[in-house]
């Protein structure tokens, strides 16, 4: 029994194929190009699909279900990816539409959902009971897996912690709303603070260092590793928020393992200890803090898939 998992991104499509026990069997990539419309993404999908089936020498008969991880909010029940931006997408059907074309039993999935469950089960969060996933980049995305079961709330949305308030009135988030975690700790809010003071004396290092070119997270990352203490702060700032949250999740859920992945967490030990330290300050009990493991994420860019991979496993076994 065979099982396909796809992650669907807005600049690529990356799909594998695996056994029961997880294995990856075949795998493929390829650009989404998302300008040339909803069927022709579809078609690169569904083509995907077909590739890793003949990559294995199976058929696609053998194939017992498919799972698609998505962007943005998903209606898991009605198979619908209700809101993707970086694809230009709206309420569009896609489970409906590879269950037909393919002729198998398909299923989506939110992608950071999907990646905390590759966590829990292949990475940084294997044998956790209470597992928080988060996903810094260029917004903040979350995934629970509790009792060893990916958690998604009443309507699939639960997760969502890039979307708690931190600043009340704070910078504007892409959700609409202020002060979000995404608004003050996404590689987008470092860069923005960081275009801020490029223009200052305080930030003539990050000026430097982006040259001609726009104000990154990494420009600002690459300015603090050089010491410079406006880079720094920002970092700080920004991970400093994104402790103050993860102790309120872990006060919630009572977590064991927070486990933080994204472009944005490959800064390294300033993240990590900056947010340690402010969830020692902050967990309730104290000890709580000592109790949860807060690590970085050891899949890298394979968690979408094989988060994908994971769910086709659990649901169609």
């Amino acid at each position: 029994m065979y099982f396909a998992g796809v992650d669907l991104g807005g600049t690529k499509i990356a799909a594998a194929l695996v056994d029961r026990g997880r294995n990856v069997l075949s795998r493929i990539q390829v650009a989404t190009v998302p300008e040339e419309g909803v069927k022709a993404v579809i078609s690169r999908i569904t083509g995907s699909v077909k590739a890793l089936v003949d990559d294995a020498g199976i058929r696609l008969q053998d194939v017992a279900g498919i799972c698609v991880g998505a962007p943005g909010p998903v209606d898991r029940d009605a198979g619908t990816v209700l809101d993707a931006p970086n694809l230009g997408w709206r309420s569009v059907g896609l489970a409906a539409i590879v269950a037909r074309e393919l002729g198998r039993p398909t299923c989506i999935e939110n992608d950071a959902n999907a990646a905390a469950l590759a966590e829990s089960r292949l990475g940084a969060g294997v044998n956790s009971r209470a597992m928080l996933y988060i996903t810094v980049s260029t917004g903040v995305g979350g995934g629970l897996v509790l009792d060893g079961r990916l958690y998604r709330g009443a309507r699939g949305g639960a997760g969502e912690i890039g979307h708690i308030t931190m600043v009340p009135n704070g910078p504007l988030c892409s959700c609409g709303s202020r002060g979000c975690l995404e608004a003050v700790a996404s590689g987008t809010a470092i860069a923005r603070r960081g275009q801020e003071l490029a223009s200052r004396p305080a930030g003539r290092t990050i000026a430097a260092i982006a040259g001609s070119g726009p104000v990154t997270a990494r420009v600002v990352a690459e300015a603090a590793r050089q010491g410079d203490p406006t880079a720094s702060a920002i970092l700080r700032e920004a991970f400093e928020y994104l402790g103050t949250a993860v102790a309120s999740a872990l006060n919630l859920l009572d977590l064991d393992a927070v486990v933080i992945g994204g472009g944005v967490s490959q800064v390294g030990d300033v993240l990590f200890d900056t947010v340690k330290q402010k969830v020692a300050v902050l967990a309730y009990p104290p000890e709580a803090a000592a109790r949860c493991r807060i690590v970085p994420a050891s899949l890298g860019t394979d968690a979408g898939v094989l988060g994908a991979a994971c769910c086709a496993v659990e649901e169609y076994s």
